[in-house]
């Protein structure tokens, strides 16, 4: 059965829980990189999307980027409790562009 994950800091990722979704509080990228690296693997319980904050993705986008290569799991970058800094938009942009061939958003 497909799950769903969050993946931020902890203030960021507590109202998730409320929601039934698996959440993962992480402090820094290199918590991120690794809290990513264990539950992306294939298994019975497998994780269909993983939302991970911008800020914690900011420094492993390069890594993030790898998964745009397998069907699953998805990663969207979602704004903390600070706001959007762009990233999780930018991602949307160039899917669509992807998808689409040019950019209509």
């Amino acid at each position: 059965m497909y799950k769903i994950a969050v993946v931020g800091s902890a203030d960021s990722v507590i109202g998730f829980r409320a929601l039934g979704l698996d959440t993962f509080a992480v402090e820094n990228a290199e918590e991120t990189r690794k809290t990513l690296h264990e539950i992306s693997k294939p298994g019975e319980d497998e994780y269909a999307i993983i939302y991970v904050e911008e800020t914690m993705a900011q420094d492993i986008l390069p890594e993030i980027r790898k998964f745009d290569e397998r069907p699953s799991p998805a990663i969207i970058l979602i704004p903390g409790r600070e706001g959007p800094i762009g990233l999780g938009q930018r991602a949307l942009t160039e899917a669509v562009e992807k998808a689409v061939g040019s950019n209509i958003l």
